[in-house]
């Protein structure tokens, strides 16, 4: 197998994809259009459930292999947070790989559609970091299978409303399971990350009656909350924030990788539940926020709720009806931690092992 240049891929892509326990995927799909510069890769982990559902994320890759990685990690994620939201759907992925401010063309957003569309329906894509709405529209000229459009094209809008409203859900579910309430009146909740899905979080929030604190690297984020939320507190950086004194919750709503070997120890938090996808930065940080007395809410259950609005635009959406499979987070999220404690592991092993279950169990229907 080679990269998008020719080269060969590096062994560890390959043994990701084969032998790791990360891989297991059924196929990934190398594509590119050299008339509009598209290099992308697509990448189904599972179908056991339904055509593999997931956002086209557009980014400027280091390199071939980088995107590859990324797309297999990502598809996985998907298979696992499909089958948690009790969705008919299995795990896929996309990356393009460059820089969407100046490589993103219609040109190439076509192309792009007429590879998902090649697919047949095994995969059904949507927006992700990188990508918008509006992108989603110019896919689905050429591909049925393009979710997140807009509604004057027949599609659902911005899916970060229901994203933000399962991260409540996911939270509320933490304050009953540690505090007996599902209620964040009177806590201190951080968040890292206010843009598309963080400004929502917000208004839950500030309505729900807790202490906001927010940092944002874009300052018109943070100026947009206070403007609105004039009570919200914004501090310098994610660094600040984590060690911020009387901190309750900490709410990574930013990209990936926000729970690692530096994060973890600096945490003065209690409770970890946020919208970033891959929050977890390797294998073993689960445990590490279990042994310091960290309730930590899978990213991939409690964020599920764009995932849930876009699945139910291909057969005609309807807000209130996702709204209420959104608000199911809620049981979901404190059902994972009843089975962590039954099982004596981190919630992040017991909600895999219910999405594995589900996944074996269509496997063998």
């Amino acid at each position: 197998m080679t990269d998008l240049t020719g080269a060969p891929v590096p062994v560890d892509v390959l043994h990701t994809l084969f032998r790791s326990e990360q891989g297991g995927h059924e196929q990934v799909v190398l594509c590119q259009d050299r008339a509009s510069g598209l290099k992308a890769v697509i990448a189904l982990h599972s179908t056991a459930l339904g055509p593999g559902l997931g956002g086209t994320r557009f980014y400027p890759y280091a390199s071939e292999a980088e995107a590859v990685a990324d797309a297999l990690n990502l598809a996985r994620g998907m298979s696992y947070k499909n089958a948690m939201a009790g969705l008919d759907h299995g795990g896929g992925k996309a990356v393009i790989i460059g820089d969407p401010e100046t490589l993103k063309s219609e040109e190439l957003l076509l192309a792009y559609g007429r590879f998902v569309d090649s697919l047949g329906g095994r995969y059904v894509t949507a927006c992700d970091v990188g990508t918008y709405v509006a992108d989603m529209d110019v896919v689905a000229r050429e591909t049925r299978w393009a979710t997140g459009r807009s509604p004057e094209n027949g599609g659902a809008g911005d899916s970060s409303v229901l994203t933000a409203y399962g991260v409540f859900q996911g939270m509320r579910a933490s304050a009953q399971h540690l505090w007996g309430e599902p209620s964040l009146r009177g806590r201190r909740v951080g968040i890292a990350g206010v843009g598309k899905v963080g400004h929502h979080l917000v208004d839950h929030l500030i309505e729900d009656g807790a202490e906001v604190v927010i940092t944002d690297v874009r300052e018109e984020s943070v100026r947009r909350i206070r403007d609105k939320h004039p009570q919200v507190t914004a501090v310098a950086d994610t660094d600040t924030l984590i060690r911020s004194e009387g901190l309750d919750v900490y709410a990574p709503c930013a990209l990936g990788g926000a729970l690692n070997d530096g994060s973890v120890p600096a945490l003065t938090a209690t409770v970890v539940c946020g919208a970033a996808n891959n929050q977890l930065a390797h294998p073993g940080v689960e445990k590490d926020l279990a042994d310091r007395g960290i309730l930590y809410a899978p990213d991939y259950v409690v964020n599920a709720g764009g995932v849930i609005q876009v699945a139910d635009e291909l057969h005609g959406f309807d807000f209130d009806r996702c709204k209420a499979k959104a608000s199911k987070i809620f049981d979901t999220t404190l059902a994972i931690f009843a089975r962590a404690k039954e099982d004596g592991i981190p919630p992040a092993a017991a909600a895999d092992r219910i999405a594995e279950q589900r996944m074996a169990d269509a496997r063998r229907s």
